[in-house]
């Protein structure tokens, strides 16, 4: 495999994610420095920062997405494995720089995760954090009512399915083949806040993701037309961070 069949995002509001975490990384790190991607899934955040120069190691407790993963890596600088976070602690390995990319929402106690993570950080390092708002418009006008439709599991619900694989929605995602994708967790900027405190972190930074591209209907256009995506991401970044789609952080150590 050459760097030109590296796994890369395709939908806007995804790049604009991953230039965020390269920039921010650039920022604070040196070049050759280490990263921890937690919940790497297939490796595609992994696998860019490979190609940046950096010591990266994924993690991932799903067999499949860490198989995948290694299958894509040509890089002797990045490695994949099955394994959690708390293992990673009691080794005593350290990181310059730790990637939490749309992992807190799947768990059920997050807190428990954030401790962990601050002891595998290296005291000036940064914590990357990205998770949708849980008040945003796709969790308000999609995850939330699709699951609770999926519990009555009647007709409605079947047909929903139905129309959205006719539509091609798999229920997968390109950064992740894990079986169970549900959100647990829905944040709002205040409880991220006090989560970061209450773990020992200060929320450096925090910028929004995209507005309403991905928001059923309005996604049978946007997902055909980059332009589209691009200015809707734009848009998101003149709005109040309330009415984002989701939220990109910067941690620090208090």
């Amino acid at each position: 495999m050459n760097q030109t069949e590296i796994p890369n995002y395709t939908r806007y509001a995804d790049i604009k994610r991953l230039e965020f975490i390269k920039t921010k990384l650039a920022q604070f790190i040196p070049v050759n420095g280490t990263v921890l991607d937690v919940g790497c899934g297939n490796g595609i955040i992994s696998l860019q920062l490979g190609m940046q120069g950096y010591q990266v190691h994924g993690i991932d407790m799903s067999d499949k997405s860490i198989e995948n993963a290694k299958r894509k890596n040509p890089f002797s600088n990045v490695t994949f494995s099955v394994v959690d976070a708390e293992t990673l602690r009691a080794s005593g390995q350290r990181y310059n720089a730790i990637v939490c990319s749309e992992v807190l929402e799947h768990l059920h106690q997050p807190a428990g995760l954030v401790t962990q993570l601050h002891e595998i950080l290296d005291e000036n390092g940064i914590l990357l954090v990205t998770v949708p708002n849980g008040k945003g418009p796709r969790e308000s006008l999609v995850t939330k009512p699709f699951l609770r439709l999926r519990k009555k599991n009647n007709w409605v619900w079947r047909s929903v399915v139905r129309l959205k694989k006719s539509l091609g929605y798999s229920g997968t995602t390109i950064q992740s083949d894990n079986d169970n994708l549900d959100h647990i967790q829905f944040f709002t900027r205040k409880q991220l806040r006090s989560l970061s405190l209450e773990n020992g972190f200060v929320i450096d930074a925090i910028q929004s993701s995209n507005f309403v591209d991905d928001i059923f209907p309005i996604s049978l256009l946007t997902k055909r037309s980059v332009v589209l995506q691009k200015m809707d991401s734009k848009f998101a970044d003149v709005l109040p961070t309330s009415f984002t789609g989701g939220y990109l952080m910067v941690w620090k150590k208090k």
